[in-house]
């Protein structure tokens, strides 16, 4: 009777005294997509909703067709808070001259204009609480929260507050949503959940 061979148990990277530093995430190896650093710790990311999806295709082709020429769109993209803090925003506006090459894996916090999150269970304490507080202190001057509330996409607007170093809310908007910085800004937040006619 043969036994068979037991399966190896997956290999975790082990983090070093202190955590790990943001220029880790560009050579560890086998980690999953969009892992980010928070606090020196890994963060990986749940399978993502029809919601949030949605959400990010909808608001980086729209912030896109309206974006001046000098800024530019991602998502999905990392920024550098600092040594223990690479954050990956679900959809972020960067001055054009912070895209550096092809090959680029980041942008400095400096060079951002606009992180945007979009909420999912997993996600809540860190997009409610722990992240805006990070690019606050990297002075991201824009930052949207984007939730599901019962079907309907909200968004949260803040505008960092020079004064404090801390964002202040600019309105909570549902169905509409209409802004004149960081540049003129009018979406159809309906659009978002919103099922795709037939032909």
């Amino acid at each position: 009777m043969s036994i068979e061979p037991e399966a190896p148990e997956p290999r975790w990277a082990v983090p070093p005294v202190g955590g790990w530093t943001a220029d880790d995430l560009d050579t560890l190896p086998n980690l999953p997509p969009h892992t980010e650093l928070i606090d020196g710790s890994l963060v990986f990311v749940s399978p993502q909703t029809v919601f949030h999806e949605r959400a990010i295709d909808y608001l980086k082709w729209q912030l896109q067709s309206v974006a001046p020429l000098d800024l530019e769109v991602f998502r999905e993209f990392t920024i550098d808070v600092d040594f223990q803090n690479r954050p990956e925003p679900d959809v972020v506006v960067v001055q054009a001259d912070a895209v550096e090459g092809l090959q680029q894996t980041r942008f400095p916090a400096g060079r951002v204009l606009l992180a945007i999150e979009v909420v999912s269970e997993e996600s809540m304490t860190r997009d409610r609480e722990t992240k805006p507080v990070k690019y606050a202190r990297a002075k991201v001057p824009h930052f949207w929260r984007v939730e599901n509330h019962d079907g309907r996409a909200v968004v949260y607007v803040f505008e960092l507050e020079p004064a404090t170093g801390a964002y202040t809310s600019t309105g909570i908007f549902h169905d509409r949503m209409k802004v004149s910085v960081p540049f003129d800004i009018d979406l159809d937040l309906t659009a978002i959940t919103a099922r795709r006619r037939g032909a």
